[in-house]
């Protein structure tokens, strides 16, 4: 049974998943779009650049995100003039870490389900009189709709075992940024933990394992071979 703080760091981590996938979803799509249906100079540089955060070390990744949102840095600089606001030591801090290690996973299962749709059934509405805007909205969203979905469900499930750029961009804040990765390295490394890590790490393994299995379920139910495990 887990207690009263136990529960408040799986509400945390939930929390933190739950926003990091929310801001993500309409950046991953525009970028999942972009590289399914763009043909543009650099296309290869930007497909680089979506999954650079699945072979960059995280640790890296959370350093440059520290330079990113310091007091002094363009991003942090920038929100400390215009809203007052600082993103480090906060659960904000920690949702936008597990955005940006999310993001490859989510552009990578919508970019699937986009190549997916059969382009002659958007030329055809075309034909019709159909526009681009309508088109989409008729035909390539709904089609591609199981796979968004997939991948917003992957993408929180990456967000909830996100770490070592949490750790290194806003560090361990009990009841702030600690979710459940940071809390059961904390609790390992206190004589006696070995309880809490065991309570906190089966709740991260069913969290994640039911994620996983919604999101290929998903997958499997649209219908089109789409796998994105």
């Amino acid at each position: 049974m887990l207690s009263p703080a136990e529960w408040g760091i799986v509400a945390l981590s939930l929390q933190v998943g739950g926003v990091a996938v929310l801001a993500c979803l309409p950046v991953a799509f525009g970028l999942a779009w972009l590289l399914a249906r763009g043909r543009f100079p650099g296309k290869v540089l930007l497909d680089g650049l979506v999954h650079l955060p699945l072979v960059v070390p995280p640790v890296v990744t959370g350093w440059l995100l520290l330079l990113a949102f310091a007091p002094a840095g363009p991003i942090g600089g920038w929100l400390e003039a215009w809203f007052g606001v600082s993103v480090l030591f906060r659960w904000t801090g920690a949702a936008i870490a597990a955005a940006v290690m999310a993001l490859p996973l989510m552009v990578r299962a919508m970019r699937l389900s986009i190549e997916a749709v059969d382009r002659r059934l958007e030329q055809a509405a075309r034909t019709l009189g159909a526009g681009r805007w309508r088109s989409f909205r008729t035909i390539t969203l709904p089609l591609s709709l199981p796979g968004i979905v997939a991948g917003a469900v992957l993408g929180f499930a990456r967000a909830l075992g996100e770490f070592g750029a949490t750790i290194t961009f806003v560090s361990n804040v009990p009841g702030e940024t600690q979710t459940l990765p940071l809390a059961i390295y904390a609790a390992l490394q206190t004589p006696g933990g070995e309880a809490m890590v065991l309570r906190l790490a089966g709740i991260s393994v069913l969290l994640s394992l039911a994620a996983l299995v919604g999101s290929e379920l998903i997958a499997r139910r649209a219908g089109r071979g789409l796998h994105v495990l």
